[in-house]
Protein backbone atom coordinates (compact mmCIF):
# COMPACT_ATOMS: atom_id res chain seq x y z
CA UNK A 1 0.00 0.00 0.00
CA UNK A 2 2.81 2.36 0.92
CA UNK A 3 4.62 1.68 -2.37
CA UNK A 4 1.42 2.42 -4.34
CA UNK A 5 0.94 5.73 -2.52
CA UNK A 6 4.58 6.66 -3.20
CA UNK A 7 4.12 5.86 -6.91
CA UNK A 8 0.94 7.94 -7.07
CA UNK A 9 2.68 10.83 -5.30
CA UNK A 10 5.62 10.68 -7.75
CA UNK A 11 3.26 10.57 -10.74
CA UNK A 12 1.37 13.65 -9.48
CA UNK A 13 4.65 15.48 -8.89
CA UNK A 14 5.79 14.68 -12.44
CA UNK A 15 2.47 15.88 -13.88
CA UNK A 16 2.76 19.14 -11.96
CA UNK A 17 6.34 19.65 -13.17
CA UNK A 18 5.30 18.99 -16.79
CA UNK A 19 2.40 21.45 -16.47
CA UNK A 20 4.74 24.11 -15.06
CA UNK A 21 7.21 23.59 -17.92
CA UNK A 22 4.44 23.78 -20.55
CA UNK A 23 3.01 26.94 -18.96
CA UNK A 24 6.45 28.58 -18.90
CA UNK A 25 6.99 27.75 -22.58
CA UNK A 26 3.57 29.17 -23.48
CA UNK A 27 4.32 32.36 -21.54
CA UNK A 28 7.65 32.74 -23.37
CA UNK A 29 5.95 32.28 -26.75
CA UNK A 30 3.28 34.86 -25.87
CA UNK A 31 5.96 37.34 -24.77
CA UNK A 32 7.82 36.82 -28.06
CA UNK A 33 4.61 37.42 -30.04
CA UNK A 34 3.91 40.59 -28.05
CA UNK A 35 7.45 41.93 -28.50
CA UNK A 36 7.56 41.02 -32.20
CA UNK A 37 6.66 43.94 -34.52
CA UNK A 38 3.16 43.77 -35.98
CA UNK A 39 3.54 43.61 -39.77
CA UNK A 40 1.01 45.52 -41.83
CA UNK A 41 -0.58 44.10 -44.97
CA UNK A 42 1.73 46.29 -47.04
CA UNK A 43 4.86 44.88 -45.33
CA UNK A 44 3.58 41.32 -45.76
CA UNK A 45 2.98 41.87 -49.48
CA UNK A 46 6.43 43.41 -49.98
CA UNK A 47 8.03 40.64 -47.88
CA UNK A 48 6.49 37.94 -50.09
CA UNK A 49 7.21 39.90 -53.29
CA UNK A 50 9.39 38.12 -55.85
CA UNK A 51 10.44 40.84 -58.34
CA UNK A 52 10.41 39.88 -62.02
CA UNK A 53 12.02 43.00 -63.53
CA UNK A 54 15.48 44.52 -63.17
CA UNK A 55 13.96 47.68 -61.66
CA UNK A 56 12.01 45.61 -59.12
CA UNK A 57 15.17 43.75 -58.04
CA UNK A 58 17.04 47.04 -57.59
CA UNK A 59 14.24 48.42 -55.41
CA UNK A 60 14.02 45.29 -53.23
CA UNK A 61 17.81 45.18 -52.78
CA UNK A 62 17.75 48.80 -51.58
CA UNK A 63 19.76 50.28 -54.46
CA UNK A 64 16.87 52.66 -55.27
CA UNK A 65 15.30 54.36 -52.25
CA UNK A 66 13.49 57.28 -53.89
CA UNK A 67 10.80 57.00 -56.56
CA UNK A 68 11.90 60.33 -58.08
CA UNK A 69 15.06 58.58 -59.33
CA UNK A 70 12.84 56.26 -61.39
CA UNK A 71 10.48 58.98 -62.66
CA UNK A 72 13.28 61.40 -63.61
CA UNK A 73 15.18 58.70 -65.50
CA UNK A 74 12.08 57.75 -67.51
CA UNK A 75 12.19 54.05 -66.58
CA UNK A 76 8.86 52.20 -66.91
CA UNK A 77 7.26 50.75 -63.77
CA UNK A 78 5.78 47.30 -64.46
CA UNK A 79 5.21 46.07 -60.88
CA UNK A 80 2.92 47.78 -58.38
CA UNK A 81 5.07 46.58 -55.44
CA UNK A 82 7.77 49.03 -56.58
CA UNK A 83 5.44 51.93 -55.81
CA UNK A 84 4.13 50.29 -52.62
CA UNK A 85 7.66 49.89 -51.23
CA UNK A 86 8.72 53.49 -51.98
CA UNK A 87 5.53 55.44 -51.19
CA UNK A 88 2.70 55.42 -48.66
CA UNK A 89 -0.35 55.85 -50.86
CA UNK A 90 -3.99 56.74 -50.36
CA UNK A 91 -6.65 55.85 -52.93
CA UNK A 92 -10.08 57.10 -53.99
CA UNK A 93 -12.63 56.34 -56.72
CA UNK A 94 -13.87 58.84 -59.29
CA UNK A 95 -17.64 59.03 -59.84
CA UNK A 96 -17.94 58.09 -63.52
CA UNK A 97 -21.24 56.17 -63.38
CA UNK A 98 -24.85 56.95 -62.61
CA UNK A 99 -27.40 54.98 -60.61
CA UNK A 100 -30.88 54.39 -61.98
CA UNK A 101 -33.44 57.06 -61.17
CA UNK A 102 -36.82 58.33 -62.32
CA UNK A 103 -36.67 60.19 -65.65
CA UNK A 104 -32.90 59.73 -65.84
CA UNK A 105 -32.23 61.61 -62.60
CA UNK A 106 -30.01 59.05 -60.86
CA UNK A 107 -27.13 60.01 -58.57
CA UNK A 108 -23.50 59.82 -59.64
CA UNK A 109 -21.61 56.75 -58.43
CA UNK A 110 -18.18 55.16 -58.80
CA UNK A 111 -19.32 52.20 -60.94
CA UNK A 112 -20.33 52.50 -64.59
CA UNK A 113 -22.46 49.51 -65.59
CA UNK A 114 -22.84 48.26 -69.15
CA UNK A 115 -24.59 45.19 -70.55
CA UNK A 116 -23.93 42.83 -73.45
CA UNK A 117 -26.86 40.99 -75.04
CA UNK A 118 -26.41 37.24 -75.51
CA UNK A 119 -28.68 34.26 -76.16
CA UNK A 120 -28.50 33.33 -72.47
CA UNK A 121 -29.47 36.83 -71.37
CA UNK A 122 -27.79 40.07 -70.36
CA UNK A 123 -24.12 39.98 -69.25
CA UNK A 124 -23.37 43.01 -67.03
CA UNK A 125 -19.86 44.48 -66.65
CA UNK A 126 -18.63 47.19 -64.27
CA UNK A 127 -15.91 49.75 -64.92
CA UNK A 128 -14.39 52.32 -62.56
CA UNK A 129 -11.61 54.89 -62.35
CA UNK A 130 -9.26 55.09 -59.36
CA UNK A 131 -6.77 57.73 -58.25
CA UNK A 132 -3.83 57.14 -55.90
CA UNK A 133 -1.41 59.62 -54.32
CA UNK A 134 0.81 60.29 -51.31
CA UNK A 135 -0.34 63.94 -50.82
CA UNK A 136 3.30 64.94 -51.36
CA UNK A 137 3.75 65.47 -55.09
CA UNK A 138 2.92 62.03 -56.54
CA UNK A 139 -0.39 60.99 -58.12
CA UNK A 140 -1.70 58.49 -60.67
CA UNK A 141 -4.98 57.38 -62.27
CA UNK A 142 -6.12 54.07 -63.71
CA UNK A 143 -9.23 52.36 -65.03
CA UNK A 144 -10.50 48.84 -64.44
CA UNK A 145 -13.25 46.70 -65.95
CA UNK A 146 -14.63 43.37 -64.67
CA UNK A 147 -17.82 41.37 -64.20
CA UNK A 148 -17.96 42.40 -60.52
CA UNK A 149 -17.26 45.66 -58.72
CA UNK A 150 -14.37 44.70 -56.40
CA UNK A 151 -12.16 43.12 -59.09
CA UNK A 152 -12.72 46.22 -61.23
CA UNK A 153 -11.62 48.43 -58.32
CA UNK A 154 -8.48 46.34 -57.71
CA UNK A 155 -7.55 46.53 -61.41
CA UNK A 156 -8.03 50.30 -61.44
CA UNK A 157 -5.88 50.83 -58.32
CA UNK A 158 -3.13 48.59 -59.72
CA UNK A 159 -3.05 50.53 -63.01
CA UNK A 160 -3.09 53.84 -61.12
CA UNK A 161 0.04 52.78 -59.21
CA UNK A 162 1.78 51.87 -62.46
CA UNK A 163 0.81 55.26 -63.97
CA UNK A 164 2.18 57.32 -61.05
CA UNK A 165 3.62 60.73 -62.00
CA UNK A 166 5.58 63.43 -60.21
CA UNK A 167 3.91 66.82 -59.64
CA UNK A 168 6.06 69.88 -58.95
CA UNK A 169 4.53 72.22 -56.38
CA UNK A 170 5.48 75.74 -55.34
CA UNK A 171 4.17 79.12 -54.19
CA UNK A 172 4.20 81.42 -57.22
CA UNK A 173 1.01 83.45 -56.82
CA UNK A 174 1.54 87.21 -57.29
CA UNK A 175 -0.15 88.03 -53.95
CA UNK A 176 1.44 85.29 -51.77
CA UNK A 177 4.99 85.39 -50.40
CA UNK A 178 5.11 82.25 -48.26
CA UNK A 179 7.68 79.51 -48.81
CA UNK A 180 5.30 76.53 -48.55
CA UNK A 181 4.58 74.26 -51.52
CA UNK A 182 0.80 74.64 -51.54
CA UNK A 183 0.08 75.47 -55.20
CA UNK A 184 1.44 74.89 -58.73
CA UNK A 185 4.59 76.65 -60.01
CA UNK A 186 2.99 78.36 -63.04
CA UNK A 187 -0.12 78.51 -65.21
CA UNK A 188 -0.67 75.21 -67.05
CA UNK A 189 -3.24 73.89 -69.53
CA UNK A 190 -4.22 70.27 -70.14
CA UNK A 191 -6.53 68.74 -72.71
CA UNK A 192 -8.30 65.48 -73.48
CA UNK A 193 -10.95 65.10 -76.15
CA UNK A 194 -12.96 68.33 -76.24
CA UNK A 195 -12.14 69.24 -72.62
CA UNK A 196 -9.62 72.00 -71.90
CA UNK A 197 -8.61 72.84 -68.33
CA UNK A 198 -6.31 75.63 -67.14
CA UNK A 199 -4.87 75.57 -63.62
CA UNK A 200 -3.68 78.89 -62.18
CA UNK A 201 -1.56 79.39 -59.01
CA UNK A 202 -3.51 80.78 -56.04
CA UNK A 203 -2.49 82.36 -52.69
CA UNK A 204 -2.59 80.42 -49.47
CA UNK A 205 -6.09 79.97 -48.02
CA UNK A 206 -7.88 80.10 -51.39
CA UNK A 207 -8.65 76.37 -51.49
CA UNK A 208 -9.34 74.26 -54.56
CA UNK A 209 -11.56 76.23 -56.96
CA UNK A 210 -12.28 73.21 -59.18
CA UNK A 211 -14.94 70.53 -59.70
CA UNK A 212 -15.62 67.92 -57.04
CA UNK A 213 -13.98 65.05 -58.94
CA UNK A 214 -10.86 67.10 -59.71
CA UNK A 215 -10.53 67.95 -56.01
CA UNK A 216 -9.83 64.27 -55.31
CA UNK A 217 -6.85 64.31 -57.68
CA UNK A 218 -5.40 67.62 -56.51
CA UNK A 219 -5.72 66.66 -52.82
CA UNK A 220 -3.88 63.37 -53.35
CA UNK A 221 -1.23 65.28 -55.33
CA UNK A 222 -0.66 67.59 -52.33
CA UNK A 223 -2.04 70.77 -53.95
CA UNK A 224 -4.11 72.90 -51.55
CA UNK A 225 -4.76 76.17 -53.42
CA UNK A 226 -5.49 76.64 -57.13
CA UNK A 227 -7.79 78.50 -59.53
CA UNK A 228 -9.16 76.80 -62.66
CA UNK A 229 -10.90 77.49 -65.96
CA UNK A 230 -12.52 74.74 -68.05
CA UNK A 231 -14.18 74.50 -71.46
CA UNK A 232 -15.64 71.76 -73.65
CA UNK A 233 -17.85 68.81 -72.67
CA UNK A 234 -17.05 68.92 -68.94
CA UNK A 235 -19.72 66.36 -68.01
CA UNK A 236 -17.57 63.65 -69.61
CA UNK A 237 -15.72 62.82 -66.40
CA UNK A 238 -13.17 60.55 -68.12
CA UNK A 239 -11.88 63.38 -70.30
CA UNK A 240 -12.06 65.92 -67.47
CA UNK A 241 -9.82 63.79 -65.23
CA UNK A 242 -7.40 62.97 -68.08
CA UNK A 243 -7.14 66.68 -68.92
CA UNK A 244 -6.32 67.44 -65.25
CA UNK A 245 -3.56 64.79 -65.24
CA UNK A 246 -2.22 66.13 -68.55
CA UNK A 247 -1.97 69.59 -66.95
CA UNK A 248 -0.20 68.25 -63.85
CA UNK A 249 2.35 66.44 -66.04
CA UNK A 250 3.36 69.80 -67.51
CA UNK A 251 4.58 71.05 -64.11
CA UNK A 252 7.77 69.05 -64.85
CA UNK A 253 8.53 70.81 -68.18
CA UNK A 254 11.01 73.34 -66.80
CA UNK A 255 12.73 70.71 -64.70
CA UNK A 256 13.25 68.53 -67.81
CA UNK A 257 14.68 71.53 -69.70
CA UNK A 258 17.26 71.96 -66.91
CA UNK A 259 18.20 68.27 -67.17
Amino acid sequence: MKSKKKDEFKAKALEEEIKEIVEEELEQEIEKEIKAPILSEKEKIIGSWNPKTKLGREVKEGKIKNIDEILNSGRKILEQEIVDSLLTLKSDLISIGQSKGKFGGGKRRAWRQTQRKTEEGNVPTFSTMAVVGDENGHVGIGTGKAKETLPARDKAIRKAKLNIIKVNRACYSFDCTCSEMHSIPFKITGKSGSVRITLIPAPQGTGLVVGNEMKKILKLAGIKDVYSRTSGKKRTTFNLIKACIDALKKTNIREKEQW
